[in-house]
């Protein structure tokens, strides 16, 4: 069984992070309803659904996937290199909390969730504008069961999974012309460069929920066997969001010994 950690879209999402200014702004009210969407999406795959309350002091905070790094039992908190973000962390280790280990990211570390992506035994962590050295050090001292492999990102990517996502334990789809395959100990299905944004997605089992209106990155998808289950998008984009960081993935034999 899966479960999914999500947190709703506040009012305040209007001034949420982002490279480019939006035009037009983000709305608030769709954001919600493309949340809803997307929620539907991932119980349609099977995972089990919490979602955790929004906070208006932090206008990022559905993009919980930034909080934390979950495994065996383990949840790394993370310190986010975006200084208005730490306030995201304490709400979601709270939850995460109830049934795992916490291990808290300190000073001078730096990490963002949606800079690692887990591989079968493999983490892989991007090296960005978000996650320093430190972070990574402190990630692998957190997970030590498993192999952590730094990923040099061009500066032009704000995290790892903006141009890939995993796809089971030795699969993984690749973004054409953003970083070699051969970083990765895995199978690659690719998306082609002119729809990169697509290669963010959601995989549980043989469904992925994917963004809407890339049917090329659709096609690859479909002919590696996956059942697709597209969702709209659009204002979390305008924030720099894509599908992975509007959750934290946690399957229910990952929960801390005891726990419930």
């Amino acid at each position: 069984m899966v479960r999914a950690l999500l947190r709703s879209i506040p009012d305040s999402f209007s001034d949420a992070l982002a490279a480019v200014r939006p035009d037009p702004p983000i709305d608030p009210g769709l954001a919600r309803l493309q949340h809803d969407a997307y929620r539907a999406a991932l119980e349609a795959c099977g995972a089990s659904v919490e979602i955790l309350a929004a906070d208006e002091a932090c206008p990022d905070c559905c993009f919980i996937e930034d909080a934390a790094v979950v495994a065996f039992g383990v949840a790394l908190i993370a310190r986010s290199g975006a200084l208005s973000r730490r306030a995201e962390a304490p709400a979601v280790a709270a939850v995460l909390g109830k049934t795992h280990q916490l291990v808290r990211m300190t000073d001078p570390a730096t990490l963002d969730g949606g800079d690692c992506m887990r591989v079968g035994q493999t983490i892989y962590v991007g090296r960005s504008a978000r996650t320093n050295a430190d972070g990574i050090a402190q990630l692998a001292r957190a997970f030590a069961k498993l192999r952590v492999v730094p990923v040099d990102l061009p500066a032009s990517v704000l995290h790892l999974k903006c141009v890939c996502s995993p796809l089971g334990d030795d699969l993984v789809a690749l973004a054409e012309e953003s970083i070699p395959a051969k970083t990765f100990d895995a199978k690659v299905v690719w998306i082609p460069a002119s729809e990169l944004y697509a290669a963010n997605l959601v995989a549980i089992g043989q469904h992925a929920i994917v963004a809407e209106g890339y049917p090329r990155a659709h096609e690859a998808l479909a002919s590696a066997g996956f059942s697709l289950h597209p969702v709209p998008v659009s204002e979390v984009r305008k924030a720099d969001g894509s599908l992975t960081c509007q959750s934290i993935i946690v399957s229910q034999g990952q929960a801390r010994p005891g726990s419930r």
